[in-house]
């Protein structure tokens, strides 16, 4: 009880000394630009564009989707060089983590497509994890400098509108080409029915971790807001973004796959007994 009532005086302490400063800094931000400017950037890096190499200006979202390639790349090569051959029967706790991501996919696959999953398990591993972990990249805050000579932290790839579409693309492409495999020519039209998937996967994504951004950097914008609460905004939705999105976009995939995938049911053949019945 003790115990208790320390943490809670001491969580008290806090939160009065948090209000304190945030009265006595003012309520202007700390920014020169004002907060329309802020926001607009984030979206269109019209100024807080990279130099890559020295080659061309880029936004920061292609460095961001650059670095976390290299990194998931390098991550596998280490899990198969160092952990996969040393695995047992009876697992580890990294075991048990790397079992436990890739079956999920599998039974995802398998349950959502069960005539032709093949590819589908390893494509929507793939892109899952592409999408957690370059979503959870940005609280990691790499810094990079502007080509206006500023300092900024590189997003989320997925929050460029570029790379979003990238991804809703590359996972209609790999329907069609399911369907196609499964069941001829046949897998383009049912594919093409759904002509809006790539539009509506990509703006999801876009428009989802493109929802966080902003809503930090508004939290950030203003001094009465920037004490702790950007830690708990920032965390919180990335986390949330980063589960929710993978799960979403994944399970769009298997089951527009499924649907473009499955196979032709064989026409049922009349017998000479029912023509007659309906010739009578």
């Amino acid at each position: 009880m003790k115990q208790n009532k320390r943490s809670l005086i001491l969580w008290l302490v806090l939160i009065v000394v948090l209000a304190a400063a945030s009265v006595l800094t003012g309520n202007s931000g700390g920014e020169s630009e004002s907060v329309k400017a802020v926001m607009r950037d984030a979206v269109l890096h019209e100024t807080g564009q990279v130099s890559l190499f020295g080659i061309m200006d880029v936004n920061p979202g292609l460095i961001s989707a650059y670095v976390v390639t290299v990194v998931l790349l390098v991550l596998a090569v280490c899990l198969r060089i160092f952990a996969v051959p040393h695995f047992k029967e009876v697992p580890g706790k990294l075991q048990m983590l790397i079992e436990l991501w890739v079956d999920t996919f599998r039974g995802m696959a398998e349950k959502n497509s069960p005539h032709h999953n093949k590819v589908l398990g390893p494509y929507l591993f793939g892109a899952g994890s592409y999408i957690f972990v370059s979503t959870l990249f940005e609280l990691f805050g790499v810094q990079v400098v502007t080509t206006a000579g500023n300092s900024m932290a590189l997003p989320a790839p997925l929050s460029d509108v570029n790379g979003a579409i990238a991804m809703g693309v590359l996972s209609y492409l790999f329907i069609m080409s399911g369907g196609v495999s499964a069941v001829g020519i046949r897998g383009v039209g049912r594919t093409l029915k759904e002509f809006s998937l790539p539009i509506s996967m990509s703006f999801r994504l876009f428009g989802a971790l493109l929802s966080g951004l902003l809503v930090t950097e508004l939290v950030y914008y203003y001094i009465t807001l920037s004490y702790v609460l950007p830690v708990i905004v920032g965390v919180m939705f990335t986390m949330l973004h980063a589960l929710i999105q993978s799960y979403v976009l994944t399970m769009l995939v298997a089951l527009y796959y499924g649907e473009v995938s499955e196979p032709v049911k064989p026409k049922a053949k009349k017998n000479n007994t029912d023509r007659n019945a309906i010739a009578a």
